[in-house]
């Protein structure tokens, strides 16, 4: 049986959880945007929210009492938040790139 988060672990849990969230979803948006304005700066702001996540990750690890098959989940949970904005960004620039075959004449003009 799962054993239940304590109740002054609750907040932590709530937070942390929260976090997990924000940083995720700052880490795939800098990252995006470090692609497309080509600016180091703000790649290291991406790679600053993804350590953010780890350490958000640790937290809710440790405060959810996870073991066993959910710590596991933790860490590909983890390691897929890393190469997930990395492989999405790849595959969006094959699929929206052009080929000259597919450009006409007035759209060279």
């Amino acid at each position: 049986m799962i054993e239940p988060v304590a109740l002054k672990d609750f907040f932590i849990t709530f937070f942390s959880a929260a976090l997990v969230i924000m940083a995720g979803a700052s880490y795939a948006l800098l990252f995006a945007w470090s692609k497309v304005n080509n600016k180091p700066f703000i790649k290291i702001a991406a790679y600053f929210s993804y350590l953010l996540l780890v350490v958000a990750v640790m937290l809710l690890t440790r405060a959810a009492n996870f073991s066993g098959y959910w710590l596991s989940l933790s860490v590909v949970m983890v390691v897929g938040y890393f190469f997930a904005p990395i492989g999405i960004w790849h595959l969006c620039v094959k699929t929206h790139a052009v080929s000259d075959s597919t450009i006409t004449k007035e759209d060279k003009q």
